[in-house]
């Protein structure tokens, strides 16, 4: 028996294919792969960077999908179904939109895969493959002693980085958050000895923990942490900003090799922060906490990915101008300024789709004429391309020459050590290039369909009514 493990790309531009340069290792197809027998074949395509042969003989093809690729993955199931191939579809959106992948895909799963992929193959192989498969609620940490099969990135040019998990899910209940409503607000941990035995088992000494939220049990990051110190690695990780009121978990960070996190920042506006659930974002004294805690990761020397959703009902284009300002004078080295989007199966969707705010349908992940980092729905205090003009004048401004320049300068951070260096100047111009190309981006379009497509330049705004009909202004 073979099996076909492909990772879908987000969509095409106007010239071809989006070929993603920031690409790292697909993960949960490594973990799939090491849950597989080791009887079965396992071979895995990322149509991010190759071509996806569907001509190729095999039994079963699994697919996983996020939002933003679910449009592309429907299309790469069609074309193996057309072929007589079964497809299982598993990941976030199956989870949270069972039905609408159900027309796409013979079988789905639904939760952690550690939950129910031996039945899958064990089916598949037997020609009794169920609708629907499903793992216990709750959450489950990656399998015990499991090593993701990493012989299957060999030769496909991701970023130098090994990905691997120490815990999944968050104890935060974010209102527009995916994860919450996967994980429903769990947060789950692997043995610490298991992560060491993975990272052994590897050569790289730079790695990207990918945990949701690494330090939502701050007891067991800090075991992780007093174990980390005297491999003497590089690493780098996902958090939240309340890290920052422990002391001792952040001296145990710097010891450790830690480099930087992803922090959700979300909003300076208190308003917003309160509304989309944030509390941990506000600390004693509103987000005022913000110049403090942006203090700690500088005195601990951490780089610091700053994400911030733009939308909120409390945001205005000139709140989103405060937020690229804020990010400027703490000369972050990464910034992610994102339109806030409704996620199905988040309270936010929900909330949205009742007041009759959602655009596109309310199913602006498969539209035929949504496109990447567009709004897709009325905002409180803007029109819908209003918050897209802003979002993009935002990342425009922050990944200009003069920005990068001007945030390079910060003794503390990116000039405290040549890796810290190297990581500002090469991921900065990697990613600023990256933003431009896709901006506006459709999602999952072939090539035939593109061709009938309006064509907008990269920060000419789309409009779209109520009803999910779009175009060109």
């Amino acid at each position: 028996m073979r099996i076909t493990f492909v990772r879908p790309n987000i969509g095409r531009l106007p010239e071809g294919p989006y070929l993603d340069e920031g690409r790292m290792e697909p993960l949960p197809l490594a973990v799939l792969a090491a849950l597989t027998p080791p009887e079965v074949e396992c071979v895995m395509y990322d149509d991010r960077l190759e071509p996806v042969p569907f001509d190729e003989p095999t039994d079963l093809v699994a697919i996983t999908v996020e939002i933003y690729t679910a449009r592309r993955a429907y299309e790469i199931a069609g074309e193996y179904r057309r072929r007589g191939v079964r497809v299982v579809l598993g990941g976030f959106h199956p989870t949270l939109l069972p039905e609408e992948c159900l027309e796409h895909g013979d079988a789905i799963g639904r939760g952690d895969a550690e939950g129910y992929w031996d039945r899958v193959v064990e089916d598949a192989a037997r020609g009794r493959l169920q609708r629907v498969y499903e793992a216990a609620p709750g959450g489950v940490p990656q399998a015990h002693g499991l090593r993701p099969r990493r012989d299957l990135f060999r030769g496909k040019r991701y970023l130098p980085l090994t990905l691997l998990q120490f815990g999944r899910g968050c104890r935060f209940a974010c209102n527009f958050c995916a994860i919450a409503s996967f994980f429903d607000c769990t947060h789950v941990t692997r043995p610490v000895e298991e992560v060491l035995g993975e990272i052994a088992s590897q050569e790289r000494r730079t790695l990207f923990f990918v945990d949701d939220n690494l330090v939502s049990d701050r007891e067991a990051a800090k075991r992780l942490m007093r174990a980390l110190v005297p491999l003497r690695l590089r690493w780098v990780s996902q958090g939240s900003l309340d890290m920052t009121r422990d002391p001792e978990l952040m001296d145990l960070m710097e010891e450790s090799g830690c480099l930087g996190h992803v922090i959700g920042f979300e909003s300076v506006q208190p308003g917003s922060l309160s509304s989309m659930g944030k509390p941990q974002n506000l600390g004693r004294g509103g987000w005022d906490c913000y110049d403090e805690a942006c203090e700690v990761l500088r005195r601990h020397h951490l780089q610091t990915w700053a994400s911030f959703t733009l939308g909120h009902d409390q945001d205005t284009p000139e709140s989103i101008r405060a937020t690229l300002e804020f990010a400027m004078r703490q000369k972050f080295c990464f910034a992610a300024f994102n339109v806030l989007m409704p996620y199905p199966g988040t309270p936010l969707y929900g909330r949205l789709a009742a007041e009759g705010r959602l655009l596109w349908g309310g199913k602006w992940w498969v539209h035929p004429e949504y496109r990447f980092n567009h709004a897709a729905f009325v905002p409180a205090g803007m029109t819908a391309a209003e918050l897209t003009a802003s979002a993009l004048d935002c990342r425009m401004r922050w990944n200009s020459a003069t920005a990068i320049f001007r945030r390079l300068w910060d003794p503390a951070t990116h000039l405290h050590s040549p890796t810290r260096l190297g990581v500002f100047l090469a991921y900065n111009r990697l990613f600023a290039r990256e933003t431009r190309r896709k901006q506006g981006m459709y999602l999952g379009a072939s090539a035939r369909e593109l061709a009938s497509l309006p064509t907008l330049s990269p920060g000419e705004p789309q409009k779209a009514d109520a009803a999910g009909r779009g175009g060109a202004p």
